[in-house]
């Protein structure tokens, strides 16, 4: 498809001189440019809109715009008004294009702002939730856990774990995923970031206990689907998601349950970063 279009746009500029009874690429109707156009993804689009006045009018149309979106969009226009730019604008006026910005854009939900969603191009709708909204074993107690600022993390702070005999960490979440396949994974890191003269710096002296018992992550639906998955945690220095499941969204909302555990108290762990929870459709990433 995008040699097709190539090719018209040389065609342009070898018939740009051509006589007023000959036709050129600008004679197109603008209805067989836009049919042409749902065929390509929203970067091609954004630039074959540039080739003349005709092919950027096309590339404007709700018939372009539309098939991008998820099936539920209306929905998600319904249910969370920070898709507006203010209280004021009717979102029935937006243009498919419009909302289609929105969506990809992070939104955040919720009393808080540490839950957001967003689509990303080729794999659909994601949701991440912060440390913040979860349930932690000892998270306000300063002999166990930190909180750290960091432009690392997509809520701009992690949890940082000093030292505790048993991890526990739970989390739920209701949201109107599209229907499809949806992948869960725990955004975690071995060692604490910080920068020194701009550099990233990755202190690693604290982390210990991890490679002695696995650690255990766990999903499940209202709907009953389950999944788990185990890992000993041994790659310091970098962020990982830990893949936990799947689940499949055929109705909703869709309500789930995730944790993360260790709770072998045979020996201490410690030096641990807790970012997030990251949900996103199209499998490992």
């Amino acid at each position: 498809m995008g040699a097709t279009i190539s090719g018209l746009v040389d065609h342009e500029k070898l018939t740009s001189n051509i006589s007023p009874l000959e036709t050129g690429l600008g004679d197109l109707p603008e209805s067989c440019i836009a049919l042409v156009l749902t065929h390509l993804d929203p970067i091609e689009i954004c630039k074959i809109s540039r080739v003349s006045r005709t092919f950027h009018q096309a590339s404007l149309t709700d018939l372009v715009w539309e098939p991008k979106l998820p099936q539920n969009y209306q929905i998600l226009l319904k249910n969370y008004k920070n898709l507006w730019s203010n209280v004021s604008e009717n979102s029935c006026l937006l243009t498919k294009k419009e909302i289609f910005v929105r969506l990809c854009r992070p939104n955040h939900f919720g009393s808080s702002n540490y839950k957001a969603f967003w689509m990303e191009k080729n794999r659909g709708m994601c949701v991440c939730i912060s440390w913040k909204e979860m349930k932690i074993t000892g998270i306000e107690d300063r002999r166990y856990w930190t909180h750290v600022s960091s432009d690392e993390s997509r809520f701009n702070t992690f949890a940082f774990l000093k030292q505790i005999w048993w991890v526990e960490v739970e989390g739920n979440l209701e949201f109107e995923f599209p229907a499809g396949n949806y992948s869960v994974f725990f955004r975690l890191q071995l060692g604490k970031t910080s920068r020194r003269l701009g550099r990233r710096i990755c202190t690693v002296d604290q982390v210990h206990g991890w490679n002695i018992k696995p650690v255990q992550f766990q999903l499940s639906t209202s709907n009953g689907q389950q999944a788990s998955a185990q890992y000993y945690l041994n790659e310091p220095g970098k962020w990982i998601n830990y893949y936990v499941g799947d689940f499949v969204v055929d109705s909703m909302p869709t309500k789930l349950k995730f944790s993360m555990t260790q709770i072998d108290c045979t020996h201490t762990k410690g030096g641990l970063c807790l970012d997030s929870v990251l949900i996103r459709s199209g499998g490992l990433i």
